[in-house]
């Protein structure tokens, strides 16, 4: 993105190019060598820097509400900034700094001013969900957030992203049983379960703390669908280690995985501490292993809900069909519900009962059905 718009500067489309955010706040000299098309580079929280060269019009402008660059029916709501966490592969808390959260206020009233402008659903991230609070209150907030975010007139789902698995609030399973507009989905990275990598990556939990964690959702979450992120290839990982992870997912049975291999991140504690000895080919050949496992299972799960009525929520259409999502499934990570256009228009943004039909390894396909709440 920044070197398309970098050749249009240089074609004289643009007066300006500003560029800002996590890359240039870790690669600012770099960059103003490599693309010297870009007029000036930001760190992550240069703002007053940006708006005196912007101008104090641009500087007024700034004072309206935000603008979403999503779908007008959801919104990824922040509610807090960088990571305590030190995990031995991860550079965020280099790039972001230390966890700060916002004040819970202020978060409600982004969530109100949204919901004014048609948003319905809320994707709440953060680069760490569960630490949310410590710093502003001094507990864990997450639990007490999310109930005051369902309380607020017209917010239809919440779906959380990008949880911790050590020192979990537990409270939060409450609220996900009893508030119907919190989905039954947690996106929770548990990047591996041998207790040798789990120590290697310093992840501060054990492999049987994390298959406690997974039964106590299961238990205490009916339905509940689990999104995980695992990671191959990490310095140490042995082929026994490996033989862990692999029977790990066959056993839990994520309906939701990702996975990636290792790569080197500059300044972190395994990039100085660690040799990266496995070899790319290793490395890829493990996670090729690992995604046909997931995939097996995913077209098992997909399977099963043949047959069944969902609600679902219209996101756009393709060709023939309406592409839709359940509350199991974020935009653009998960799967999606394919739904042959029937004579009465849907519409985008809106919920519908539908009954699947047919399911691929994947994705659902579906028909709009009587069923209604």
């Amino acid at each position: 993105m920044i070197l398309e718009f970098a050749q249009r500067r240089e074609e004289g489309d643009l007066k300006k190019l500003f560029v800002m955010g996590c890359l240039s706040e870790r690669y600012l000299k770099e960059l103003a060598v490599e693309i010297p098309q870009v007029d000036k580079f930001y760190g992550k929280f240069n703002w007053k820097e940006l708006l005196h060269d912007l101008g104090k019009a641009y500087h007024e402008e700034l004072h309206i509400e935000r603008t979403l660059t999503t779908p007008k029916h959801y919104a990824y709501l922040k509610i807090s900034e960088g990571c305590d966490r030190k995990c031995s592969y991860c550079a965020i808390p280099i790039i972001t700094g230390k966890h700060v959260s916002r004040p819970m206020e202020d978060i409600l009233d982004e969530v109100r001013y949204l919901v004014s402008q048609g948003v319905k659903e809320f994707q709440v991230i953060s680069q760490e969900l569960t630490y949310y609070g410590i710093d502003l209150y001094k507990k864990q907030m997450l639990p007490e957030l999310i109930e005051r975010i369902s309380d607020i007139p017209g917010v239809e789902w919440i779906r959380l992203h990008y949880a911790y698995p050590a020192h979990f609030p537990t409270d939060l399973f409450r609220v996900m049983r009893e508030r119907n507009n919190v989905c039954k989905y947690m996106d929770i990275a548990l990047q591996h379960i041998s207790d040798n990598m789990l120590k290697l990556m310093r992840r501060q939990v054990t492999k049987e703390q994390t298959y406690r964690l997974i039964e106590q959702f299961r238990k205490e979450v009916p339905g509940i669908h689990l999104r995980t992120t695992l990671m191959v290839g990490h310095p140490g990982e042995t082929e026994k280690d490996f033989e862990e992870l692999k029977e790990f997912v066959r056993n839990a049975r994520f309906d939701r995985m990702g996975a990636f291999a290792y790569s080197e991140e500059e300044g972190t504690y395994a990039a100085d501490q660690y040799e990266d000895s496995i070899p790319q080919e290793v490395k890829q050949a493990r996670l090729d292993e690992l995604m046909g496992i997931q995939q097996q299972i995913s077209a098992e799960l997909s399977a099963q809900k043949i047959g069944s009525c969902m609600k679902v929520i219209i996101d756009r259409i393709e060709g023939d069909y309406y592409i839709g999502r359940t509350e199991f499934d974020s935009p653009e990570v998960d799967p999606e519900v394919l739904i042959r256009r029937p004579e009465t228009d849907l519409c985008i943004g809106g919920f519908y009962w539908v009954e699947v039909t047919d399911a691929d390894d994947f994705d659902l396909y579906a028909k709009i059905a009587d069923y209604h709440e």
